[in-house]
């Protein structure tokens, strides 16, 4: 385990960053005591996220119902220019 002052871990963080990237703990001194130590982190596992089904959630609410053009069209011209 390597130690580096919290001096040392403010001007060289690189270096100290290096060392953990390497695989190595790192223990970090304050007045000569160890106050935090840090060490890798693990390569934690990938969870693959789904999405909800939005489409089949629409149809479930609205149903098949379509607005016809000439009245999207005035819902359009409404809200002109308010978002």
């Amino acid at each position: 385990m390597k130690t580096a002052t919290v001096r040392q871990l403010r001007t060289e963080f690189p270096k100290v960053l290096s060392w953990v990237n390497a695989g190595q703990d790192v223990a970090i001194t304050r007045r000569k005591q160890i106050v935090a130590s840090l060490v890798p982190a693990g390569n934690p596992p990938k969870r693959k996220t789904s999405l909800p089904d939005f489409r089949a959630r629409l149809r479930r609410i609205y149903g098949d119902k379509v607005i016809p053009a000439a009245v999207m069209a005035d819902i359009l011209a409404e809200n002109k220019g308010r978002f």
